[in-house]
């Protein structure tokens, strides 16, 4: 994971309503995928098992910061079980769920498709 420090810098010019959804976002990713690598691209935090691949390949997924609203997107999302139906999107395999508040949040069902999302593998599609 990203020094603390370096999240902080990240995230400085973020409103606070948007902070506390990231930090709790990170410290569910950190809870459930202790392996997660963290780094900043693409205009937010991606996680991944570096061990196994890259952010595409080795994907668990990105915290997104829009206007109004913070993503927890998944790039393998089309195959994660969503039971709750969160999941938004067009793409074909990437989706995401879309957060506004941090009190309206479901925090355990993200928790459920994070978890899901760390124990994915990607590899396991290929035919």
């Amino acid at each position: 994971m990203l020094p603390i420090r370096q999240v902080e810098m990240f995230l400085q010019n973020k409103t606070p309503a948007f902070q506390e959804i990231v930090l709790e976002l990170r410290n569910i990713i950190v809870t459930v995928a202790q392996d997660a690598a963290e780094v900043i691209r693409w205009g937010g935090l991606s996680y991944f098992h570096a061990g196994k691949g890259g952010i595409i390949s080795a994907g668990i997924c990105q915290i997104g910061i829009h206007n109004d609203h913070v993503r927890l997107e998944v790039i393998h999302g089309a195959f994660i079980s969503d039971p709750h139906r969160l999941f938004e999107g067009k793409q074909k395999y990437k989706k995401f769920v879309r957060i506004e508040s941090y009190e309206n949040a479901p925090w355990e069902e993200l928790k459920e498709l994070i978890s899901s999302a760390a124990k994915f593998d990607p590899r396991s599609t290929v035919k």
